[in-house]
């Protein structure tokens, strides 16, 4: 589980008491949180927007991003940044002499990509941070989770983000309290199933005494982008005998009125690739699940 933050941050929120979980729950919700639980747009695709600039002087539009997001294989925003720096130099005219740019390596890629997005130690106090972390909107309340244990949903996280940020986001930004969560690093990264299957099998023997398989409850996870959909299909090729729900919301820089048509072709990518269900906004989800729940 992902837990203790380090150091006292301005945006911490008054303390909240855990609540006690429900046992032998009706379900199973595990969340992406990069565009489900908050708003990135002007954080981590700032970052890959601001990386790719200082390498190449140019700044890829949130178009961009989105068709790159699109292919499934690319949920890693600093192998995102990398392939589109990559991309970019093959665009160019061959007329130009010489390389154009080098392209960096990976982990120096990684330190200039962190210090746009947290502007300090990721594991130092998050009260120093001066990057764009900072200015992420929430998409959800700490209620929120709340009202799913009250309607016997179980939940948990699989993100791809790093360690630091995942418990900033979860534990200082909303108050919860030793969230049930995998973060990049303690998991492949998605498409690989192996993080999902994982935590959906920890929370369900913590909950229920026995694990994933025939008569577990169902499993479902929300994401926004074809790798999260991904990922569910492949859980369920490694899990048959486990019920998986696929849901899917598109990223909060679709949702703009002037940007319906992008955002249709988004959600017909997710639809696509296997969603079950493509959801307005993540707290719609609760409404979606007792339907599926229903048979609906």
């Amino acid at each position: 589980m992902v837990s203790g933050l380090k150091g006292q941050g301005s945006k911490q929120l008054p303390y909240q008491p855990p609540r006690t979980p429900i046992l032998d729950p009706r379900a199973l919700l595990l969340f992406d949180i990069d565009g489900v639980i908050r708003d990135v747009g002007g954080s981590y695709r700032r970052a890959i927007v601001e990386t790719v600039h200082h390498y190449s002087g140019w700044r890829p539009d949130p178009a961009a991003i989105d068709s790159l997001k699109g292919e499934g294989c690319w949920n890693n925003d600093w192998e995102a940044s990398l392939e589109l720096l990559r991309r970019r130099r093959q665009e160019l005219p061959a007329s130009l002499a010489g390389e154009p740019f080098a392209l960096p390596e990976l982990e120096a890629l990684v330190a200039v990509f962190g210090g746009f997005y947290f502007g300090g130690d990721p594991e130092g106090d998050p009260a120093q941070w001066r990057g764009f972390i900072g200015a992420e909107p929430l998409l959800v309340e700490a209620a929120f989770f709340e009202q799913l244990e009250e309607a016997g949903i179980a939940w948990g996280f699989v993100s791809g983000a790093e360690p630091p940020s995942v418990r900033f986001v979860l534990e200082r930004r909303l108050g919860l309290a030793d969230p049930p969560a995998i973060a990049m690093g303690q998991a492949p990264d998605k498409p690989d199933p192996t993080g999902l299957l994982q935590l959906a099998e920890r929370i369900c023997r913590q909950r229920s005494g026995r694990g994933l398989g025939a008569g577990a409850p169902p499993v479902a996870y929300l994401g926004d982008t074809v790798a999260d959909v991904q990922t569910v299909q492949r859980a369920r090729r490694a899990l048959p005998q486990q019920a998986f729900l696929c849901l899917a919301v598109a990223p909060p820089h679709l949702h703009a009125p002037q940007r319906q048509a992008q955002r249709q072709r988004y959600e017909a990518q997710l639809q696509e690739a296997g969603a079950d269900r493509i959801l307005a906004c993540t707290t719609a989800v609760l409404a979606a699940m007792e339907e599926l729940l229903a048979g609906g």
